[in-house]
């Protein structure tokens, strides 16, 4: 074998190396959620037998209802972010009305200022508009806050379709909004996907907002949900299977939708 051979194999051997290292935490979670409390004492880094599969029954009695509230607040959050994005960065792309390169620099200026910066403005607003301790204290802000990187990334690639296109559609009478959503949402499949699911991931693990608005147990994503339980709960195996419980969700999403999300990825990085 000659140097460059050497080379290669160890640069692999390197990059395997960190991969295993990358899921070692997520196997001693869980080998952990299949013990009870004498099996982790004596033995918490090993398999041990029996499994104890009702540590995931008593789990899941204990956040499936978290787990429902996260899905709906991410989920109608995901919806307004998308919904609301496409239509500010279409009117900014192919539109043409007064102070609109203004408007969309004041838009993406907000990305420099810190989430946390806003945390005390926001929960003012919260409560003069009556929504604490309701969903809409959760949605409202997240929408507000989600889109503006949405914008972003949406009014470049928009701005990249052929103007021929558009000239086409108009001439054979489709509106606006016909344009929209009839080729410009279906040509932007793979980013608007891409965005959707970085949005559901960070609404999933939010955790300090929900903390600050809602004070009834019973509303709390599953963030919230988990501290709550931690808090419950004293045996490790139940707890570490609720972690991993909560983890399916997600799993599943990017496993079913990977194939999109680098596509929106790429698209994304040819486009802007």
């Amino acid at each position: 074998m000659n140097k460059l051979t050497y080379s290669s194999m160890s640069k692999h051997a390197i990059l395997a190396a960190l991969g295993i290292l990358t899921f070692i935490p997520f196997i001693m979670l869980l080998l952990i959620s299949f013990k009870d409390a004498q099996q982790f004492a004596s033995h918490r880094w090993t398999l041990t037998f029996p499994l104890h599969l009702e540590n995931y029954t008593e789990a899941w009695h204990q956040i499936r209802r978290f787990i429902l509230n996260s899905f709906i607040i991410s989920g109608v959050t995901v919806v307004g972010v998308i919904i609301v994005s496409c239509l500010a960065a279409y009117a900014l792309a192919r539109m043409r009305f007064f102070f609109k390169e203004q408007i969309y620099f004041l838009i993406i200026s907000l990305l420099m200022i810190p989430s946390v910066l806003t945390l005390v403005p926001l929960f003012g607003i919260v409560i003069k508009l009556h929504i604490l301790n309701n969903w809409l204290g959760l949605w409202g802000p997240y929408i507000a806050g989600g889109q503006v990187f949405c914008i972003f990334v949406l009014r470049s690639f928009f701005s990249s379709l052929s103007e021929e296109m558009f000239e086409a559609a108009r001439m054979d009478g489709a509106g606006e909004a016909k344009v929209l959503i009839s080729i410009v949402a279906p040509l932007s499949k793979p980013i608007i996907g891409t965005l959707a699911m970085l949005n559901i991931l960070s609404t999933w693990n939010e955790y300090i907002w929900p903390i600050m608005v809602m004070n009834s147990i019973e509303l709390q994503p599953i963030p919230v949900g988990l501290l709550y339980f931690t808090q419950k709960q004293t045996d490790y195996g139940s707890l570490f299977a609720g972690y991993a419980i909560s983890s399916v969700p997600l799993v599943l999403l990017f496993a079913l939708a990977s194939k999109q999300f680098i596509e929106g990825l790429t698209s994304g990085s040819v486009k802007m």
